[in-house]
């Protein structure tokens, strides 16, 4: 008698959410290609086009942690006595998943210089093309997807003592640590505070679109802006583009920080929105 730890669900919910944080970091790409090939509004509609395509893939990411949610919180209905372990065992699946995030942002900073070549050539596509439809309809050409292949690459680790802190503001990039730390554990801590809390369960879940909306907005209001401003300012030959890279390489690290910080604070955000929906509920 026990609660399977892994399913078909966790797995999904794992790579799903590795998928979509790498496309997450992979974006940032798009600001550095803005100014390279000077066509920065062109760059920041293939930005918003990759971070719309991880937001619709979350649609899916989200049931998938509610299926694990349903599972422990039955389980622990049907054994009483076996509650405190049955939450330990969520606990570990949950930290699982975000952690499977950490990787995918890890791996979206390691490949930014891919990244950042599928936007150069995104942006020539698009002009050639005319179009975004029939641009994305060329990945469905094997011969652009060896090429694509063959341009994967890593960034070279002695390149990284150019990218100097001094050249971003340490606001924006504490700012965008705990933008992610809450993006990060947003749904998961939701999910989780309705296993705590089950009286108040539907409440908990349904308020994990209000937490990565503050986290949506923060983003819009804080990081967003200060990123478009570095990349006008390089377009116009008032900073040098190694500032705009350092950016791009801050940004990016500050993100895999922020993933670690939500391990730190899933409790007790899941014990926040609890507490959040139980007042709700009175």
């Amino acid at each position: 008698m026990g609660l399977d730890f892994w399913s078909w669900q966790l797995i999904f919910a794992a790579i799903l959410n590795l998928v979509l944080q790498t496309l997450t970091i992979g974006a940032y790409a798009a600001r550095l290609a803005g100014v390279q090939t000077l066509r920065v509004a062109t760059s920041i509609s293939l930005f918003n086009l990759v971070v719309t395509a991880s937001r619709v893939a979350n649609m899916f990411y989200s049931p998938m942690l509610g299926s694990i949610s349903d599972h422990a919180s039955k389980f622990a209905s049907k054994y009483p006595a076996l509650a405190p372990a049955t939450v330990h065992h969520y606990d570990l699946q949950i930290r699982l998943i975000i952690f499977a995030g950490t990787i995918g942002t890890t791996l979206g900073a390691l490949l930014l210089p891919t990244f950042l070549h599928l936007f150069r050539r995104g942006i020539a596509v698009f002009e050639r093309l005319g179009s975004v439809p029939r641009a994305l309809l060329r990945f469905g050409d094997f011969g652009v997807l060896f090429a694509i292949a063959a341009t994967v690459r890593t960034p070279n680790p002695k390149n990284w003592r150019r990218f100097r802190m001094s050249h971003v503001p340490v606001k924006l990039i504490v700012a965008n640590v705990v933008v992610t730390a809450i993006y990060a554990v947003g749904v998961v801590a939701a999910a989780y505070a309705s296993l705590i809390n089950p009286a108040s369960a539907r409440t908990a879940l349904l308020a994990s679109g209000l937490v990565n909306g503050i986290a949506t907005i923060s983003f819009t209001l804080i990081v967003d802006p200060t990123s478009a401003f570095y990349t006008d300012q390089a377009v116009r030959g008032e900073r040098p583009v190694e500032e705009v890279k350092s950016l791009v390489f801050y940004l990016s690290l500050s993100a895999i920080v922020g993933t670690l910080v939500s391990q730190l604070i899933l409790f007790p955000s899941a014990e926040f929105i609890g507490w959040g929906a139980s007042l709700i509920n009175r």
